[in-house]
């Protein structure tokens, strides 16, 4: 499985328990608290994302550049 596919699974995993938490923890089931809250969970699970892809290339755990990556692999 490619690295970049296996990072947004865990941001779509962390989103999912991110918000469910969240709803949880609020005691409010609401219809505006759980959109507000999916709303403000698909936020931070994007920004996780987002944060971990940058530290993953920093570190040199994943490819710089996706296209260079993918037109040696095809070379």
């Amino acid at each position: 499985m490619n690295p970049i596919t296996q990072l947004k699974l865990c941001a779509i995993m962390f989103t999912v328990l991110w918000t469910g938490w969240m709803v949880w923890s609020s005691g409010s089931l609401d219809r505006v608290n759980v959109l507000l809250m999916a709303i403000c969970g698909a936020a931070a699970g994007y920004a996780w994302y987002r944060v971990m892809r940058w530290q993953f290339r920093r570190s040199d755990m994943l490819p710089r550049n996706q296209h260079s990556a993918d037109s040696t692999a095809k070379q």
